[in-house]
């Protein structure tokens, strides 16, 4: 039995999410001053984001799983040095391998931002769960839109090397407020770490609803990742040939998609995930709906972010809070196999961005980005079956996995 998380905990933690995750996207706006100044071409330079998101999901599969074995005080501080570490070798980098090298650590690391939120989900008051995630999904929100601003203005102010040591700080002072106000409690757990490793892969043939929510979710992630690289580089070239700042400032079209998350945990405790799913993935799509007709009008760009932000992010706090409750004491191994998966397709779409720019242009991006997020909507309503321990079969429907285990952790509709 775990400790309830206070406001404040909740909120701390919200706060280690943004910061954390921000460091994923924060020198997106400065690719090409980066590449300038080390001077290697902007195509390997342009691989950093998918650097960062590759050590992600290397963090999501060896490091997630540790919140079902250790105090969260220590956890959170631990890896909170670590990215402040990664952060610092990234600044020094003299070259673009290092740089790369460096990212992929920092990806790593900023996985705390994953760790954050099962840990709100788990620790949160009975019948508080959805909003607890919820709250440290605005917090990641805030840190993925705020990201680039920051970024962007601070490579301007400061240089990109400098930029990252102020990041670098802000993870130690993460750390420091994390080792002393966060819970001391480490889970009981019914194995050990080696053994929660191996038990992971079991799990998506055990949850037919954790395989919809890694085949939705990795939908919607991977045009997030198409839409807002594409547009950072979209925007660095002719004939806008926008600078760090400016770019940057695109980033606070997606403030709604903040401003909905604390109703999305609200509404989630009570509702269906899967209502409030698909109802974010067709804001998300009506947004990149609006991003094709081109980048040429700023307040129809701004617009278009607006809704394609709100709609994923929505999404997302909904998806992850029905992750959590298939079996709140194993949060961690399923929270694990969930990002794991999530953040690999989102990688894909980082890695695609570029030579899809390329090739086919703004609209080549926009539909494809439409594809993903209009087949994410009928892959999470279908039906699943999974084989029961007789050998028999039973239909799950998108709500759940079936009464058996509903009555076990809850409402998981």
């Amino acid at each position: 039995m775990t400790a309830s998380l206070s406001r404040g905990g909740t909120l701390l933690l919200a706060a280690i999410a943004g910061t954390a995750i921000a460091n994923n996207y924060a020198l997106q706006p400065a690719l090409t001053t980066v590449a300038r100044d080390l001077g290697a071409p902007l195509s390997m330079i342009g691989l950093v984001p998918a650097a960062a998101l590759s050590g992600c999901v290397l963090g999501f599969a060896f490091l997630l799983p540790l919140t079902d074995h250790h105090a969260p005080h220590r956890l959170v501080s631990a890896q909170l040095t670590a990215l402040a570490t990664a952060l610092a070798l990234a600044a020094s980098a003299p070259g673009a391998a290092v740089l790369l090298t460096a990212y992929l650590f920092v990806g790593a690391a900023a996985g705390v931002a994953a760790q954050a939120g099962n840990i709100a989900g788990r620790n949160a008051p009975h019948g508080r769960r959805g909003t607890g995630v919820a709250t440290v999904a605005a917090g990641m929100s805030a840190g993925i839109l705020l990201s680039r601003m920051v970024g962007g203005a601070l490579t301007d102010l400061l240089g990109w090397r400098r930029m990252l040591l102020v990041f670098a700080a802000l993870a130690l002072l993460g750390a420091l407020a994390a080792a002393r106000l966060l819970p001391r409690q480490r889970p009981h757990s019914r194995s050990g770490y080696r053994a929660t490793l191996v038990s992971l892969p079991p799990l998506l043939r055990q949850h037919p609803a954790l395989r919809r929510a890694v085949a939705t979710g990795g939908l919607w992630y991977f045009a997030f990742n198409l839409v807002w690289v594409s547009l950072a580089l979209a925007l660095a070239d002719q004939p806008y040939g926008l600078g760090p700042t400016a770019i940057g400032m695109y980033s606070l079209a997606g403030l709604l998609g903040f401003a909905v998350l604390p109703l999305t945990g609200r509404l989630v405790d009570r509702h269906a995930p899967q209502t409030l799913i698909t109802a974010g993935i067709l804001t998300a799509a009506s947004g990149v709906a609006l991003l094709a007709t081109g980048l040429d009008t700023p307040p129809v760009t701004a617009a278009g972010l607006a809704l394609f932000d709100a709609g994923c992010f929505a999404a997302q706090a909904a998806n992850q809070s029905r992750v959590i409750a298939l079996d709140p004491a194993r949060s961690g191994g399923l929270s694990s196999v969930y990002l794991v998966l999530y953040f690999t397709v989102g990688a894909l779409g980082t890695s695609l961005a570029a030579p899809l720019l390329d090739a086919a242009g703004w609209p080549g991006v926009t539909l494809t980005a439409l594809g993903a997020l209009l087949l994410a909507v009928p892959v999470g309503r279908m039906k699943l079956r999974m084989v029961d321990g007789e050998g028999g079969a039973r239909a799950v429907d998108a709500g759940g996995e079936g009464s058996a285990a509903a009555g076990r952790t809850g409402d998981i509709r």
